[in-house]
């Protein structure tokens, strides 16, 4: 069954949607004495958990800061491409005549363009109308309305200062002469699973909501970007609540809700807020500049798993193995290697190779930072300084399946241990695998089946440059430092692979092949 990651944000429809069900009795209350047998005494059971008596406080004092953010845009429908079915003629008061109305006038209203209307949530951070919300509740809007929870139900056009699609941010600003309240910016790294947290927003168009709940987890990655580093929380959160913030018991912010896990759309109690550490340096960045300048080292990283680490001679499998350092970069300019384990960035420990690529963006560029790295078991620190985040960096695709070509087994050699089969690179290999001139190694050309090798994705075609971080020119080289880790009792020997000009670092136990 699919599981989807869901941005919370709904349509005007859905509001009328609630609205009707509500007339209709159609929402449902737990009896409260089946409550009460079901779950005993909640009050009780709140109090020793560190909750409040009442949440009623909290919600009075930051209500108030919570707006509802309406959009508009218009959509450019694409025409049908087929000529228009006229009209048919039904005696009046037909049934029919009013299904093939509406038909017929969708059918001509194809190609035309079309208002569409959404709602999120956002909160202010200034008194002088600065607000926070999700980049995808405003983006592609021609209009934004901020709508604020006084008696007046005030609302208000609103300006984009600017936005951020890596962490999903956007400040607003307002031009107002009322008072406004604002939150303040709280301390997420505090946050401990367990702790209580409040959220509010405009869940389905139904204006302020509170829902309370905990921390159930710390930094989830949910492939949203590559700086994933969600609180997940069980206070409930559904569509219409992006943007809004999720706060602690004194009020202060220490989230912004972004998205849910749902197989429906609606809340399970698996919802994620953007960290408001994060956030704060995102939108003290929009309010300054209108824009996000972020850190850049220039290396492609992986993970250091047990089985790396050991083959390494590591003490764990902390930091961020440097599989490719990129030509004219800052960390070519340092002398950052591939095969270095970065363990701390500017002082800070980097405790996986999902941690690093946040730390360096959320770095001043042009800031010097010493980085504490292992090359070859030993321990050394080198100053980098950073440069600015080119917009055209991406994240390198996954290359395609391809099945090895059929040759000659001449000059090809089987690795025991390791379940691969590897040759020299010849003009005839070089050719055949599309290995580009000057590529040095040895390229493998059989992979067997149900191997571990198998298992890392290896494939004929790759081209082994190192082994035991040692240089690679032949069979005979891979043979040989093979030996030597079996011989020093080496449960595992680490590669350096490259693939169509990618490098990554694997380690294969010594007895993957079966």
């Amino acid at each position: 069954m699919e599981i989807n990651v869901t941005h919370s944000t709904r349509s005007h429809g859905a509001a009328e949607k609630a609205s009707a069900m509500a007339r209709a009795g159609r929402f449902l209350a737990l009896p409260l004495v089946a409550a009460s047998l079901l779950f005993g005494d909640v009050s009780v059971a709140m109090a020793q958990r560190g909750a409040p008596e009442s949440f009623a406080p909290l919600a009075e004092k930051t209500l108030p800061a919570v707006v509802n953010i309406s959009t508009s845009q218009t959509i450019q429908s694409k025409p049908g491409g087929r000529t228009p079915i006229p009209m048919p003629e039904f005696p009046p008061g037909s049934p029919f005549e009013e299904f093939f109305r509406d038909f017929y006038e969708r059918q001509q209203n194809q190609g035309q363009p079309r208002r569409a209307q959404s709602l999120g949530s956002g909160f202010i951070i200034d008194a002088t109308g600065y607000i926070v919300t999700n980049n995808h509740v405003i983006d592609g809007a021609d209009e934004i309305t901020v709508i604020f929870q006084d008696a007046d139900q005030t609302e208000l056009k609103a300006t984009l200062v600017g936005s951020d699609k890596e962490t999903d941010l956007a400040l607003l600003k307002v031009e107002t002469k009322k008072k406004l309240t604002a939150l303040k910016w709280g301390n997420s790294d505090d946050l401990k699973v367990g702790d209580w947290v409040v959220a509010i927003g405009n869940p389905f168009g139904l204006g302020g909501t509170v829902t309370a709940g905990i921390i159930s987890a710390r930094a989830r990655d949910i492939g949203a970007g590559r700086f994933d580093d969600f609180l997940q929380t069980d206070a409930a959160i559904n569509q219409g609540n992006s943007g809004g913030p999720l706060v602690n018991l004194q009020g202060d912010i220490v989230g912004i809700n972004t998205a849910i896990f749902s197989r429906t759309g609606d809340s399970v109690g698996i919802g994620f807020a953007i960290p408001a550490n994060m956030a704060r340096t995102v939108v003290e960045q929009l309010r300054k500049g209108g824009k996000v300048r972020r850190g850049w080292l220039g290396v492609q990283i992986q993970s250091v798993t047990p089985d790396i680490a050991e083959s390494m001679g590591l003490p764990d499998d902390k930091g961020a193995l440097v599989g490719t350092v990129n030509d004219a970069s800052p960390a070519a300019a340092a002398g950052l290697k591939p095969g270095d384990v970065i363990l701390t960035f500017d002082g800070k420990e980097v405790a996986n190779n999902r941690a690093l690529p946040r730390m360096v963006a959320e770095t001043a560029v042009g800031k010097k930072v010493p980085v504490v790295i292992s090359r070859k078991g030993s321990r050394q620190t080198v100053t980098v300084t950073l440069a600015e985040l080119p917009e055209d960096i991406v994240n390198p695709s996954a290359a395609t399946e391809e099945e090895a070509p059929k040759d000659s087994k001449a000059g090809q050699v089987d690795v025991e241990g390791l379940g691969l089969t590897v040759a020299a690179i010849s003009a005839d290999l070089r050719k055949q695998y599309g290995l580009a001139d000057g590529t040095k190694g040895v390229v493998i050309t059989r992979v067997a089946p149900n191997s571990t090798a198998q298992a890392r994705q290896l494939r004929p075609g790759d081209v082994v440059l190192e082994v035991s971080q040692q240089p690679v020119a032949g069979t005979g080289d891979v043979q040989s430092l093979i030996g030597k880790a079996k011989e020093a009792g080496q449960k595992a020997v680490l590669l350096l692979v490259e693939r169509k000009g990618d490098q990554q670092f694997l380690a294969l136990p010594l007895d993957a092949a079966k």
